[in-house]
């Protein structure tokens, strides 16, 4: 990080963070033509996150996995050869004329089999080689009586316990102790000793596998970035993270048992709940620091109508949320929040965020509703249908991204996108007259 970093007010750092988003220096135009387009996009995504009116409204389009589809390739070949991949979505990046440049984001297969990966299926993994993407296996990973040990000790937990029923390959670091117990010389021998059995080891060597194979990937599909910026198209450098309340009822105890423990023991359940927004906050800092990164995405699950009552959600889910994303402002971070179902009920109790904080991005709710209620403080995003980008016509798709621009362009920090961030089997059309839309409706007066 920059030497006066600890010395910068949220506002400097969000600018100082900008800065690296928008700068030049490092990137070889392709022409003058490039270089200006890049510059007037990056200025348009700084506008509208700071809820001011840019040049015209920004598109944020769905490609998901379609590169796949159009090279003619199945997903589970994109997931293990990185120069398909790469040669797919470049192909479409260059090909469709779409006003975005979309890089691989498909898993990284053969990590997933040395890690042998027990949260996902995949092609060839429990699901047909051909099918178009992965799915979720959702478990109880953590049983009811171990919330005392993930609030005691969350890293001690995290390692010997949880990876190990979600990664064959940390199996064997059951048999390993305590880190917290080695204090002194005398400790260090037993500690150490677990490292002496074959299985740790093998399981060790799998992990330096990983990291290989990860630098090689990176090395081969991190070109399409490169060449993205070169034609003039930025790229915002994001991670994800999760609200406290999903990180449990997602992967650790399951929906069914974080609905149990609301009732059962509710303190608990508090208790761990601020343990993961601290390790949240600290691992998502630190990666967007080391990245010189922009923003935090946290697609919200469980939060939506209906899913819990508002009681629940304003003692449950939305105070260590809330804690989170005022922790990562601070750090001049830009957390994006993906209200997935419908949000409409949540309205009025979220606009607790400075001006130009956050962006919500909408999936089944009502757009005019959140620009009444958060669009003077918040850029919203949302929220072409995935069912009408999937079977409707551009007519259509036109039509309904217009009405959307009417409702919420007025005073800036409105994007353009999709309730989802991707549609399998979308006709590229479809994702053309959002753009075109874009360009004849959210242009602003200068």
């Amino acid at each position: 990080m920059d030497s006066d970093w600890t010395t910068l007010s949220r506002e400097e750092k969000r600018a100082r963070r900008f800065e690296w988003y928008s700068s030049t220096n490092a990137i070889r135009f392709d022409s003058r033509e490039a270089e200006n387009a890049y510059r007037v996009r990056t200025q348009r995504m700084i506008d509208v996150y700071n809820v001011r009116e840019p040049d015209r409204v920004p598109v944020s389009l769905p490609i998901g996995s379609l590169p796949v589809e159009y090279a003619g390739i199945d997903y589970g070949t994109a997931m293990y050869d990185a120069e398909k991949a790469a040669q797919a979505w470049l192909k479409f990046s260059l090909e469709t004329g779409l006003d975005a440049f979309a890089v691989p984001n498909v898993p990284v297969g053969k990590m997933l089999d040395l890690l042998d990966y027990k949260l996902y299926r995949w092609p060839g993994h429990g699901i047909r080689r051909d099918a178009p993407g992965f799915q979720f296996v959702e478990r109880e990973y953590m049983t009811a009586d171990e919330y005392d040990a993930l609030i005691n000790d969350p890293s001690d937990f995290w390692l010997r316990t949880y990876l190990p029923r979600v990664f064959g390959t940390f199996e064997p670091f059951r048999m390993l102790q305590s880190f917290t117990a080695v204090t002194e010389l005398p400790m260090v021998t037993p500690h150490f000793m677990p490292y002496a059995r074959t299985e740790v080891q093998e399981s060790l060597q799998k992990l330096i596998e990983v990291g290989k194979t990860l630098a090689s990937w990176t090395e081969v599909v991190s070109k399409v970035g490169r060449r993205g910026r070169e034609l003039g198209f930025p790229s915002l450098v994001s991670v994800y993270a999760k609200a406290p309340f999903d990180t449990i009822g997602d992967t650790l105890r399951g929906t069914k048992g974080i609905i149990l423990d609301m009732r059962r023991q509710p303190d608990k359940l508090l208790a761990a709940l601020e343990a993961v927004a601290k390790i949240t906050i600290d691992v998502t800092v630190a990666s967007l620091n080391a990245s010189r990164g922009q923003v935090a995405l946290f697609p919200l699950h469980k939060g939506a109508d209906g899913w819990m009552s508002e009681k629940q959600f304003q003692t449950f889910y939305w105070p260590t949320l809330k804690r989170v994303v005022d922790a990562l402002i601070e750090e001049g971070i830009l957390p994006t929040l993906f209200a997935e179902g419908g949000y409409e009920t949540r309205l009025g109790l979220v606009n607790e965020f400075p001006k130009g904080a956050v962006n919500w991005l909408f999936d089944r709710t009502d757009m005019g509703r959140a620009k009444q209620a958060l669009g003077e403080q918040c850029c919203i995003s949302g929220n072409v249908p995935a069912s009408l980008l999937a079977t409707g016509s551009p007519r259509e798709v036109k039509d309904y991204s217009r009405r959307i621009i009417e409702l919420c362009r007025e005073g800036g920090g409105f994007i353009l996108a999709a309730g989802t961030n991707s549609i399998d089997g979308s006709s590229i059309d479809n994702l053309r007259a959002m753009v075109e839309a874009a360009a004849e409706y959210g242009v602003y007066a200068k």
